[in-house]
């Protein structure tokens, strides 16, 4: 991201469903040519802030400018230059995989030859040209989420808005689609992500902001945030209390965490630090590994499971 041009702003943006606030006084910016991440566990508001990006729908108090158009009065206007790859599956079963396209296509009144001409293309890149005549209800999960993407550039949008893009997906199909951000990325289109795949967004993504209960608890580069919070390595290993009086020594500015039987040691040491340790203390079942986006999204929304 090399522009400082604000695409996308809130200022206090946020959202109630009665008595639950699904998004509550946030504040971000999001500049030209920038693909940002929105992570958070289930039911942190990810999908909500998204949907009031394209007017899907309205903000209860607060601003949210697209494109310096607001969401509160300029709606038409911005669902024209936005791109949506929603995370539900809102293709029309009646259609064919060519008419979803090129019905989708009038509603930006873009002609039909030119309509038929960026379906096909966009067909032939995701891999869908085999499919162009059959109906929806013959496509694999797999195959819609690769046809919402390629449904959300037909308007060659400059602004392009994908909640969770690549679930469902076999690993060929997510690296397609990761080649197509990172295009779109080279031609200064903004993207917003919202993703449960933590490595997607470490390639992906410029920045992150770590949603939590509708707030906005962490924003940095990916490098940023895992220096700040987890440091270089993670030692992982089995558990084993006899042991722990000797780690601890060994590391006591370190935070340890115990998953079942294992326990992972995270430390803002240099790289380099357990290494040495492992040379004097030779052990079994031991991973150390480069710290991650996991490992800080762990650390700062916790391992519990959250319903929906």
């Amino acid at each position: 991201m090399d522009s400082q041009e604000v695409v996308i702003e809130a200022k206090g943006l946020t959202k109630k469903f009665d008595d639950f606030t699904a998004v509550d006084h946030i504040d971000f910016k999001v500049y030209k040519g920038e693909c940002v991440g929105f992570l958070g566990p289930n039911g942190a508001g990810k999908t909500t802030i998204v949907r009031m990006m394209y007017c899907f729908l309205p903000p209860t108090e607060g601003e949210l400018t697209v494109a310096g158009l607001s969401v509160h009065t300029q709606c038409r206007e911005i669902k024209s230059m936005v791109g949506v790859a929603p995370q539900e599956d809102n293709l029309d079963p009646d259609f064919t995989v060519i008419k979803n396209l090129t019905v989708y296509a009038r509603y930006f009144d873009i002609p039909k030859d030119v309509a038929v001409k960026r379906a096909d293309e966009q067909l032939k890149f995701f891999q869908l040209e085999e499919k162009r005549d059959v109906s929806i209800m013959a496509l694999s999960t797999g195959m819609k989420r690769r046809l919402i993407f390629a449904r959300s550039l037909l308007n060659q949008p400059q602004i392009l808005l994908l909640d969770e893009p690549t679930t469902g997906l076999d690993p060929q199909a997510r690296h397609l689609v990761w080649d197509e951000v990172r295009h779109l990325k080279k031609q200064q289109v903004t993207i917003i992500l919202t993703t449960h795949y933590m490595d997607e967004a470490e390639v992906l993504c410029d920045r992150i902001l770590i949603v939590d209960r509708g707030k906005i608890i962490e924003e940095g580069t990916p490098a940023e945030l895992v220096k700040k919070h987890i440091g270089e390595d993670v030692l992982e290993l089995d558990y084993d209390e006899k042991l722990l009086p000797t780690l601890k020594e060994a590391f006591p500015d370190a935070r340890f965490e115990k998953l079942g039987d294992r326990m992972q040691i995270f430390t803002d040491k240099p790289h380099g630090v357990f290494e040495g340790f492992l040379k004097e203390h030779p052990m079994q079942n031991v991973t150390l590994r480069k710290a991650n986006i996991e490992d800080v999204f762990l650390k700062l929304t916790g391992r519990g499971l959250r319903e929906e």
